[in-house]
């Protein structure tokens, strides 16, 4: 049986880019965007979360596994995709990434069908900083950054980037200061998160809850799931999202 049985697909157009996407649920639009290798079992098991909780939930598939548990080795088979695409930045710094506008026509999208308040946007690992990107669109008023690994943290440069131009990073602390806080997810230990929550905590200040866990593990709602990262993405959705519902 497919992995996404129950899941509606569609495709959705913008900025030079197409992807499919996978719906199901009712009530406001959360945009869950996967990690590799794929639409995993566990990314899509966080996304049934969601829709048990009451949202409309939109998952873009952009790369690797979708219908079927990663074969072995997918990781290894997707990452020289991923490096060579043009929608990825792997190894750049100050840059957003070239899905951005791609990401906030889908946000208008499901925000316009599944009205509310606004969207969420739940981005992790490669693509855990596209939240921040999605901000510039005021649709997108709960944003999740969970493990944060683009660009790749070789060297304090690239560890410390958070994925964004001049402008986006401008355009992002405009909405925090203005009442929209960023939640961000990930284990303390882990490599791959660079020292991005320190360059998001001094850009953004208290407007950037952090949930900091110990432990061994990267991907905090998935893979290596922590029930307090759950709790505390959901808890977050709700309160942005739900508040006057």
């Amino acid at each position: 049986m497919s992995l996404l049985s129950g899941w509606r697909r569609e495709s959705h157009a913008a900025d030079g880019f197409e992807f499919p996407t996978y719906r199901d649920g009712a009530g406001p639009g959360v945009i869950v965007m996967h990690e590799s290798p794929g639409l995993t079992p566990e990314v899509v098991r966080f996304g049934r979360d969601l829709v048990d909780e009451g949202f409309t939930v939109v998952m873009p598939h952009f790369f690797g596994s979708a219908h079927r548990a990663p074969r072995w080795l997918e990781a290894a088979r997707v990452l020289p995709r991923v490096c060579i695409g043009r929608e990825f930045t792997m190894v750049g710094t100050g840059r957003t990434t070239p899905l951005a506008g791609w990401l906030r026509s889908l946000a208008r999208h499901v925000h316009a069908e599944a009205g509310g308040v606004g969207v969420g946007a739940v981005g992790m690992c490669i693509t855990g900083g596209f939240a921040l990107a999605m901000m510039v669109e005021p649709a997108v008023v709960a944003p999740v950054v969970a493990q944060p690994a683009l660009p790749v943290p070789l060297g304090a440069r690239r560890a410390a980037d958070i994925g964004l131009g001049g402008s986006d990073l401008a355009a992002v602390q405009d909405r925090v200061a203005a009442g929209c806080p960023v939640l961000g997810v990930r284990y303390r230990a882990d490599w791959a998160t660079g020292t991005r929550f320190q360059t998001l905590t001094e850009a953004l200040g208290d407007g950037f809850v952090k949930v900091e866990l110990t432990g061994a593990g990267h991907a905090t709602l998935t893979a290596e799931r922590h029930p307090d990262a759950v709790d505390a993405v959901v808890a977050f959705l709700r309160a942005r999202l739900l508040a006057d519902t």
